[in-house]
């Protein structure tokens, strides 16, 4: 037995007590004031005045204590036996199906990948073969640098390596004549393999001079133009006007925007429903809205969860990719996520606002064949948009929703209309 009710056992136990004490003061009140009322025809409104007044503290503490016993006795004897008028109610019958469980993040829109475009040279722009916000592909020529240097060192150094190449060939001739030794062969050969080096080393400098895209995607604003200077660090210098120049960060910015990824924060405590789902071949599914546009939803699936929890906010970092066909995401974009985390297979759900809460717990109401109601303790293992997960109760059971605020044990109900009803019938 629990202290609550070893409390009420012992203060139902002192009522009899309370009652021969409340006894006894009215009956040495009445004693006191009974000569006055026997006396009607001295009791005019002056003396009827007078004497509530002498005993208006009597009178008062009299009113509260006939109040709190009513009080109490309807609360510790509550009149459950009693006929009263049927309650009118709205209804489900319980049944176990699947529920989503579905877990709420914030996260922001962020590129699946990104490249800025920096020269590997000093050198001069020659040409731009694109334009701002143009969609380039993978290997696609996006600057020229000029190549005139470059180019003439590769067409010589070749041209030493393809003479190399003659003179060894030559040299394997002689030795198999015996006009040279071998070791003038040996030297032919270096000669030729550190040409063609020198060769291939040239045509990867003149490379440079041809900036490809290395992924498909969208290209941003251009920061440079015909003619402008670039140098082989971190920054673009770009010369605007005959005293100053300006530097900007790269030439231009590749995004890739199709598909986008999302990237957001899951709550410690949800991590293992994260890792159990994640053993399943199937993917974890992602519904992401942006802005304060909720009526688009954007779905996707998840693509990976870190493999660390950050200790600083107790969460872990999941990314989930979505496709962007129409380029309506960008990078940057506030996104607020529900990531479909798992399954609970045949539970019993109820609409959230059939659940009663009271000192003891939480409990529903359950109506029997008769029309009588019976409180059901239950516990709440889950709970999304107005539904919850219950453990206590079975399947087919008739539950109270609507009506429930002034029910108690025994308390008879019938079922509510429904509005549509006679429309439903008429069809």
């Amino acid at each position: 037995m629990s202290k609550i009710e070893s409390a009420l056992d012992k203060t139902v136990a002192k009522l009899p007590l309370l009652k021969n004490w409340v006894m006894t003061r009215l009956c040495k009140v009445w004693q006191k004031i009974s000569p006055a009322f026997f006396s009607l025809k001295k009791l005019d409104y002056p003396t009827s005045k007078a004497l509530v007044i002498q005993y208006k503290w009597r009178i008062l503490i009299v009113a509260l204590v006939l109040f709190a016993g009513s009080k109490a006795y309807d609360y510790f004897f509550p009149p459950s036996g009693k006929a009263g008028a049927v309650q009118t109610i709205t209804s489900i019958v319980t049944e176990k199906k699947d529920i989503p469980l579905v877990i709420e993040a914030t996260g922001t829109i962020v590129s699946n990948s990104i490249v800025d475009i920096r020269p590997m040279v000093t050198n001069k722009v020659e040409k731009i073969h694109i334009k701002d916000g143009q969609d380039v592909k993978a290997g696609e020529l996006l600057f020229t640098l000029d190549n005139r240097t470059d180019t003439a060192n590769y067409e010589k150094l070749k041209a030493l390596a393809d003479d190399a190449q003659k003179q060894y060939l030559r040299a394997k001739e002689l030795v198999a004549k015996n006009f040279i030794s071998k070791a003038g062969l040996e030297t032919a050969l270096a000669n030729a393999k550190s040409a063609q080096a020198a060769a291939e080393t040239a045509r990867v400098q003149l490379s440079f001079d041809f900036i490809r895209s290395p992924i498909d995607g969208k290209a941003g604003i251009i920061n440079v133009f015909p003619g402008t200077l670039v140098q082989a660090s971190n920054t673009v210098i770009s010369a605007t006007n005959a005293s100053s120049t300006s530097t900007t960060s790269s030439m231009v910015t590749i995004t890739q925007l199709n598909p986008i990824n999302v990237q957001f924060v899951i709550p410690e405590k949800d991590i293992p429903v994260l890792l159990e789902n994640k053993q399943s071949d199937a993917p974890m599914k992602v519904q992401v809205t942006v802005g304060n546009n909720t009526q688009r939803v954007f779905n996707g699936e998840v693509l990976v969860v870190d493999n660390q929890v950050d200790p600083l906010i107790a969460a872990v970092r999941v990314k989930a990719q979505i496709p962007n066909e129409k380029y309506e995401l960008l990078p940057g974009q506030f996104a607020r996520v529900s990531l479909n985390a798992n399954t609970l297979k045949d539970v019993i759900a109820i609409p959230s606002e059939a659940i009663v809460l009271n000192p003891k717990g939480r409990l529903v109401y359950i109506v029997d064949k008769d029309g009588k109601v019976t409180s059901k303790p239950i516990t709440v293992s889950y709970e999304y948009q107005g539904t919850s997960v219950v453990n206590g109760l079975e399947a087919g059971q008739r539950i109270v929703v609507e009506g429930k605020q002034n029910l108690r044990t025994g308390s008879k109900v019938r079922e509510a209309k429904p509005a549509n009803a006679p429309a439903a019938q008429a069809k």
